[in-house]
């Protein structure tokens, strides 16, 4: 843990320049969605004294930002190449402003600028604060902003995720279950104290196993992912409450008087409406982002191994229902789904200037930051393993083990459903003509 929160409050965090020292940013952006990820790369919560002197560092580190708010901001991805430039050859880290992209916390355009060589990101924006979990979240919304670290890394990976998308999963080994399934075997009915099972079933069940896919698993964006999967298996399992009245436990909605032991699958996928596009394609707009939870069975066999039946339980259905019902009040209070739906923003953005080259089409050369040897990234330690948790029901005739899952979006399939809007075209001139001389972020 003093590791961790020493890298945490210490540490660079987003930039480095590469033709000098390391410059450090020192936003703490080592710990990510409350998790804290150890040498041996095991996944656990971070303590609450280590996340309180995390807020505190990043609250005096955001002193100064300069950002404000606004109900859509423009910002210029041109800009930021040349704030990037101007920090490698200074040897100075990039500002606040840079980091968090000018303070947006959504991109809903994408504009192309030809005649002035250029990008343009518009959305809402808010002054950095720090909010639950030491998160840097929008003074106004509470919702977190935009980092420039994950668009790169967005940007870097997209053609990688391009066949399996971008994933994390946490998975009991197969091993793990065969010794589950020989100790339940052994041990029969839970009996009137179901703690000493409890611990025995955890420790059977042992690690389980974190995958990531379609991004770097030492990157920020994968502990996005990581740390939503992370929360979203403990709120089911009914070990970190959910903070929303509409979203119970998936164990305390289960019937006292259930005889059952299971370990349901929960993940959550990305859905986006069609990617609105004026007819010369130069304004896109992004609208109907969404998450949904879904659930599915899984059966194991003697060997531990799971095979997917194809049909949810009902129970984990309804409650899988109610998280995707109750998503934006639970990202309100619970930072790192609303981060989650960021990353997954800034995926589908690198998709779009990838497949349609918009970066071509403007004439605008983003080679800096696909060069991990000339902007590294910070690398953050590699998640691997979380431990088994079981709980028992509130009539202890049954119990449940740690939930399977993760989180699964296809970025390149939602840039490939279009829908044509003529009136996109206005608002993108009046956008790029209102830009004030000599600024990169403007409103």
């Amino acid at each position: 843990m003093h590791r961790v929160l020493s890298a945490a409050v210490a540490a660079a965090v987003c930039l480095m320049a590469a033709d000098s020292a390391v410059a450090q940013m020192g936003f703490g952006n080592q710990v990510v969605g409350g998790i804290a990820i150890d040498a041996a790369g095991m996944v656990a919560n971070l303590d609450p004294q280590a996340s309180e002197k995390l807020a505190a560092e990043r609250t005096r580190l955001l002193a100064d930002a300069g950002i404000t708010a606004a109900e859509s901001r423009k910002v210029s991805l041109a800009g930021v190449l040349e704030a990037v430039r101007a920090a490698q050859a200074s040897g100075e880290p990039v500002g606040p402003e840079v980091v968090y992209l000018g303070g947006l916390t959504a991109v809903e355009m994408v504009l192309v600028d030809p005649e002035g060589n250029d990008l343009v990101l518009v959305g809402p924006a808010e002054a950095p604060v720090v909010g639950p979990q030491g998160s840097v979240v929008g003074d106004q919304t509470g919702h977190p902003l935009l980092l420039l670290e994950d668009f790169i890394t967005a940007l870097r990976s997209i053609d990688s995720a391009r066949s399996a998308g971008m994933s994390c999963s946490i998975d009991p080994t197969a091993e793990g279950i065969a010794r589950l399934q020989a100790l339940l075997r052994r041990q029969g009915s839970v009996g009137g104290n179901p703690e000493p099972l409890l611990r025995n079933m955890e420790t059977a069940m042992g690690p389980q196993t974190v995958t990531v896919g379609g991004v770097p698993a030492d990157s920020r964006f994968a502990h996005v992912l990581v740390a939503a999967d992370y929360r979203m298996k403990r709120i089911g399992m009914g070990f970190d409450p959910s903070g929303i009245k509409q979203l119970p436990s998936y164990l305390s909605m289960i019937p006292q008087n259930a005889a059952t032991a299971t370990m349901p699958r929960f993940w959550l996928e990305a859905a986006y409406d069609p990617i609105q596009r004026d007819p010369d394609e130069l304004a896109w707009k992004l609208s109907g982002r969404r998450m949904v939870c879904l659930t599915e069975n899984e059966l194991a066999n003697a060997n531990g191994e799971r095979t997917r039946q194809g049909k949810a339980d009902p129970l984990a259905e309804k409650w899988c229902g109610l998280m995707t019902e109750h998503y934006a009040e639970l990202a309100a209070v619970q930072p790192i789904f609303a981060e989650l739906q960021n990353c997954i923003d800034l995926a589908v953005v690198a998709t779009l200037v990838r497949s349609r080259q918009l970066d071509q089409r403007a004439g605008l050369d983003l080679s800096l930051l696909l060069d991990p040897k000339a902007v590294p990234l910070v690398g953050y330690d590699v998640p691997e393993a979380v431990p088994t948790l079981a709980s028992a029901m509130r009539q202890p005739r049954g119990w449940v083990v740690t939930a399977s899952g993760g989180i699964s979006f296809q970025p390149w399939e939602f840039a490939t459903s279009f829908a044509d809007n003529r009136s996109l075209a206005e608002p993108r001139v009046a956008a790029l003509d209102a830009r004030p001389e000599g600024q990169w972020w403007w409103d």
